[in-house]
């Protein structure tokens, strides 16, 4: 009898949502775990910062381990990672090893760019873009039901997500390891050079490119803003209008509906209408007024206006940035591009929540959004300079 073999699509699908999903049912609950220690906005932020400063240097290395070793072992092993940093997060009796369970945690988020490389090996020509769609589900999903898992556990432990997460990560390796064969064969591994693997020395390259500057100035800037915001919100929502874990769930899992459904909806019928470049400048615009507006609210009801707002704007601005970062590289420079991109962004989620906890502390709980409104300005006047002027 032959024996039943899923397809290894389920187990790469479950990897991407697993790691989206356990990322974002912290974000409501970080500020109460961290608070049992310190509560100043600069030590959550430094923590959001670690697990990103953790993946900006082995998501690449990762990937080159990957490409000469196999894409599976490399995979099960970033679950397995996955698995333990949570476990470590959760069992944690003091603020190190939080900081440590966040660390090994991005250290082992390298298993989204596999799973990646993965679905481009297995995937025929026809079916490579439909496959790929699966990463943008993935990740929507991942992201509206994370915070309303995390917040809605949240009430009866704060640990008891995290396990959750840490169960899922493991069991999903476990799968990985019974069923899912390697993808990358022998014959086409290859050795990256190490000095190759260094993400500085891929961002310095990268920029040393005029028709792509610009454009990744805006895109780092505007990412930098959106972590900022992101890491500090729970923390505002807390002091200034004495939300909990649950109503920030709710809230987290409201934008990332809104926004999965303009990604993953409404763009395709709005790019041809109206074009990357117009979708992108609006996209912008319509973020740096909903950040601004988070300042101004006058409770917290608002902000499911505020964010609605916050949520289109990154909806219409993400995928039309990323196009038009691809239509500026040539055809050699297409990956060298997409994942220098991923690095600076990465890069932005190091330092954008370091900036937003200090002038959170130091200047008072609105200063964060005022100034994200800032920075995403500064990347609208930065990127409409690069565009061509187009009509809708």
């Amino acid at each position: 009898m032959k024996q039943f073999r899923p397809s290894p699509i389920v187990f790469i699908f479950l990897t991407i949502f697993i790691e989206f999903m356990g990322a974002s049912l912290l974000v409501p609950l970080i500020p109460y775990i961290v608070g049992r220690y310190q509560s100043d906005a600069f030590t959550i932020g430094l923590l959001v910062s670690s697990f990103s400063l953790a993946q900006f240097f082995a998501a690449p290395t990762l990937g080159a381990l990957s490409d000469r070793f196999g894409r599976r072992p490399i995979l099960l092993m970033s679950l397995v990672g996955t698995g333990l940093g949570f476990i470590v997060f959760g069992l944690a009796n003091s603020l190190p090893l939080l900081f440590l369970g966040r660390i090994i945690g991005g250290a082992s988020g390298g298993a989204v760019a596999t799973a990646q490389a993965y679905i481009a090996d297995i995937s025929k020509p026809e079916d490579r873009t439909k496959n790929f769609g699966l990463v943008g589900a993935a990740f929507g999903l991942g992201f509206i039901m994370g915070p309303a898992i995390g917040g809605f556990l949240g009430q009866y432990s704060l640990q008891l997500p995290v396990f959750l997460a840490a169960a899922l990560a493991i069991a999903n390796a476990g799968l990985g390891y019974f069923t899912v064969a390697e993808s990358l064969p022998p014959e086409k591994r290859q050795a990256t050079p190490w000095r190759q693997v260094n993400p500085f020395t891929q961002l310095k390259a990268l920029v040393s490119n005029p028709a792509v500057r610009p454009l990744l100035l805006g895109f780092f800037l505007f990412n930098f803003a959106f972590a900022g915001f992101q890491s500090n919100f729970a923390v505002y929502t807390r002091d200034r209008f004495e939300w909990g874990p649950q109503e920030n769930a709710w809230l987290f899992a409201y934008i990332g509906l809104v926004s999965s459904l303009v990604q993953g909806v409404f763009i395709r019928t709005l790019i041809p209408r109206f074009g990357d470049a117009n979708l992108a400048r609006w996209g912008l615009a319509l973020a740096g007024l909903a950040v601004t507006g988070v300042a101004l609210v006058p409770s917290g009801n608002w902000l499911y206006v505020t964010q609605g707002v916050f949520a289109l704007g990154v909806g219409l601005c993400l995928p039309t940035l990323r196009g038009l970062l691809s239509e500026r590289a040539s055809a050699q420079e297409q990956g060298r591009v997409i994942g220098g991109s991923q690095s600076l962004a990465s890069l932005a989620m190091v330092i954008g929540p370091l900036w937003a906890g200090t002038i959170f502390d130091r200047i008072g709980y609105t200063a964060p959004y005022w100034s994200a409104g800032l920075w995403i300005l500064v990347a609208l006047l930065l990127i409409n300079a690069a565009l061509p002027k187009t009509k809708a």
